[in-house]
């Protein structure tokens, strides 16, 4: 298909035209996918669109002029809602209790946006009376399935448009010719090299050589943390204290959760923290390679699993553990508005309820290290686990208590013997 056809292609009305479509509210970013489906709207729709900016701290290079832009392209207002302290206290706090990592690496920084950005959109949508809501997710990603769930499950009635499941365009110069057509201006070009997602818990990084999984991921990947080669020389200390999984203090400070996660940010990028480069399994089947930073978030990660070790006994740890590994589904596969994460964040809860105390971590050019923790819930007894002379463990006492726990071995083996 020649690229004038490509063009004249995108034009046509889709097939799934709704003609009851009157008013549309668009998650947009400013980006280029986003800039080219508000005309694409109008024209192939042909009805008012809405555009949202959710603000989850992605930086305000990106927000400035946002507004302006999303007007100047078409959309007849433009609402930025701050959805920050939201994101932090509702989705990265809990997650953090407890333990969710996706494939052992992963902290979910683009899964655990989703369910706030979405949700705030069907409120929008609501608000102003929208008959639909849009998202410029691709056919082939996750977010798709993570904005749409969030959509059935709080607003049904609401028609959903995914552009990039219906239009013609396929590559990111149709889109830029499609802009062109329509003196719509643009920041993008066709030599960007990288797609990427960020906000206040991460940056994702996807694209470019990072689509060949044997190629090592060069300097231009990373944006915003040092390489352990360039972090410093020495180790830092940070503190972190904790009460009932909240996080409250960094270094004594008194902070809400999202200025601690800010300053935990900033002190582990520093140190080269956080950088993970995974090939990981996508719900919808294929097989994705992708580098993320997120240097606060393992700072957190790491002094709740340093202070959870203290306060649980084994079957909590292991309970604790076993909740976060299903937290971490249902968040990666968009299904966070739903009973079974209601009842896992109620188990979730009930746990963090003794995580309270303080944790000691070093930083050095990239690993973090527990380096001591206290609690006023701790179960660690010196007296019991000590090596010097005790008098509160009867040594004598494990001859019975071994006995007991191999007696089915014992047996067993008896009777294979054929002595018993």
């Amino acid at each position: 298909m020649s690229q004038d056809t490509t063009i004249a292609a995108a034009n046509v009305a889709p097939q799934s035209k709704h003609t009851n479509v009157k008013k549309v509210v668009l998650a947009y970013s400013g980006g280029l996918d986003t800039s080219a489906i508000i005309p694409w709207l109008k024209e192939n729709y042909e009805c008012e669109v809405i555009a949202f900016v959710a603000d989850v701290g992605q930086g305000q290079e990106e927000l400035e002029g946002i507004e302006e832009k999303a007007l100047s392209t078409g959309a007849s207002a433009c609402y930025v809602v701050d959805l920050q302290d939201k994101f932090v206290n509702e989705l990265i706090a809990p997650a953090m209790q407890a333990g969710c990592i996706y494939e052992e690496q992963y902290l979910l920084g683009t899964a655990l946006a989703r369910p706030v950005i979405a949700e705030a959109q069907v409120q929008l949508a609501l608000e102003v009376g929208a008959d639909a809501v849009c998202h410029g997710c691709t056919g082939k990603g996750n977010d798709q399935v993570r904005f749409e769930s969030t959509f059935a499950a709080l607003a049904p009635h609401l028609t959903v448009i995914a552009p990039w499941r219906e239009w013609h365009m396929r590559s990111r110069q149709d889109l830029l010719n499609y802009l062109a057509e329509r003196n719509v201006k643009t920041s993008a070009s066709a030599t960007k090299i990288y797609s990427r997602d960020a906000n206040l818990w991460h940056i994702s990084h996807e694209g470019g050589e990072l689509e060949n999984p044997w190629q090592q991921p060069t300097d231009g990947v990373w944006t915003l943390s040092n390489s352990p080669q360039q972090a410093p020389d020495q180790e830092e200390v940070v503190e972190l204290e904790f009460a009932a999984g909240v996080l409250t203090h960094v270094n004594g400070t008194a902070l809400s959760q999202t200025e601690a996660l800010v300053a935990l940010n900033t002190i582990g990028a520093e140190h080269g923290v956080g950088r993970i480069d995974i090939v990981e399994n996508r719900l919808v089947g294929m097989k994705s390679r992708g580098c993320y930073e997120t240097p606060g978030g393992v700072v957190w990660y790491t002094a709740l699993r340093g202070l959870e070790e203290l306060v649980h006994d084994r079957p909590c740890q292991r309970l604790r553990h076993d909740l976060g590994q299903r937290l971490s589904d249902i968040l990666y596969d968009g299904q966070w508005f739903t009973p079974v994460r209601e009842a896992l964040l109620t188990a979730v809860a009930s746990l963090a309820n003794k995580l309270t105390g303080t944790v000691r971590i070093g930083l050095y050019k990239g690993n973090v290290t527990v380096l001591g923790r206290k609690s006023p819930y701790s179960l660690y007894s010196e007296a019991f686990a000590t090596f010097e002379e005790d008098e509160v463990y009867q040594q004598k006492d494990a001859a019975g208590f071994i006995r007991l726990f191999s007696l089915a071995s014992r047996i067993r083996a008896l009777k294979q013997g054929g002595l018993a």
